[in-house]
């Protein structure tokens, strides 16, 4: 019986360290020649963002440079028939269960940080300025999709599924949450000089403008936390809570802010402690 043997694919590519070095430097520098681009056209323009007027394109635009730079390397990597990299973790069905624990999660460390700080002389939690806050961005659909699209939708696929994973490659979790809340926070300068912006109204030189940039940081090891366990849509659960719930509570004093940053960073300290870190294997690729 005659025998013979067919080669049907060739051995996948597997990713260097030296190919996620690139893949980052790709993607920061997308991430922020957008973002920084847009928001430079929208701070030339002036005018408030808050009023739709020609400046706010723009500024939703710029939100999007994450995005966009992960849609690219993603796409490059496609092309090159590499995997993805080892710490990547995909949306499974465990994120129908961690999903709502990570939403509850991030909007409880919040909640808690404000009645613990209006016992130490801090302003109160008030339904009322909840109550205005939805009525000023025209109803609750509007609102929750604001608040979506703006920061969870725009930013985690980028900050998360395609940062967080490659700097992994050759650091820390700790390490990457510093590092990366530092870049995140860096990437958001141009948001001060924008009016109608949160980040404008707390001010770059003050207390709560500080507070805000050093807030990135206990942010960014909550999110991977959440990333870890069950993917790029746990992380926007976290991401967007957090944002929800000091909107709602109109977090700008210090104190709040402060506490804040405590409660998150104590949280994500303690969970990432004590869970191993998840990660999925690189899956083979065939390439034609």
């Amino acid at each position: 019986m005659p025998m013979s043997a067919t080669l049907t694919s060739t051995p996948p590519v597997r990713s260097t360290t030296g190919g996620h070095r690139r893949d980052l430097t790709l993607f920061l520098s997308l991430a922020f020649l957008v973002s920084w681009a847009a928001w430079a056209a929208a701070i030339a323009i002036g005018g408030s963002v808050m009023d739709g007027g020609p400046a706010y394109g723009p500024y939703v635009f710029g939100a999007f440079g994450p995005l966009t730079a992960a849609l690219v390397v993603r796409l490059r990597r496609r092309r090159r028939g590499e995997p993805a990299p080892a710490h990547a973790v995909r949306t499974g069905r465990g994120a129908l269960l961690w999903t709502p624990l990570m939403l509850v999660l991030a909007s409880g460390t919040v909640l808690i940080a404000a009645v613990i700080a209006h016992a130490g002389g801090g302003p109160a939690p008030s339904a009322a300025v909840a109550k205005d806050t939805v009525a000023e961005y025209g109803g609750l659909a509007t609102f929750l999709v604001g608040i979506l699209v703006s920061g969870p939708l725009s930013e985690e696929p980028g900050w998360r599924g395609t940062a967080y994973p490659r700097m992994r490659a050759t650091m820390g979790r700790f390490r990457v949450g510093l590092v990366l809340g530092v870049i995140w926070a860096v990437w958001h300068l141009p948001l001060f000089f924008i009016e109608g912006t949160v980040q404008k109204e707390l001010g770059l030189a003050t207390p709560s403008g500080v507070l805000f940039a050093v807030s990135t940081i206990p942010m960014a090891l909550l999110t991977a936390y959440a990333y870890e366990r069950a993917g790029v849509v746990a992380s926007m659960a976290v991401h967007f809570a957090t944002n929800l719930t000091m909107v709602l509570l109109d977090v700008h004093a210090p104190v709040t802010q402060a506490m804040i940053i405590g409660i998150q960073g104590l949280a994500a300290v303690l969970l990432m402690t004590t869970a191993a870190p998840r990660s999925t294997a690189p899956a083979a690729v065939t390439r034609s």
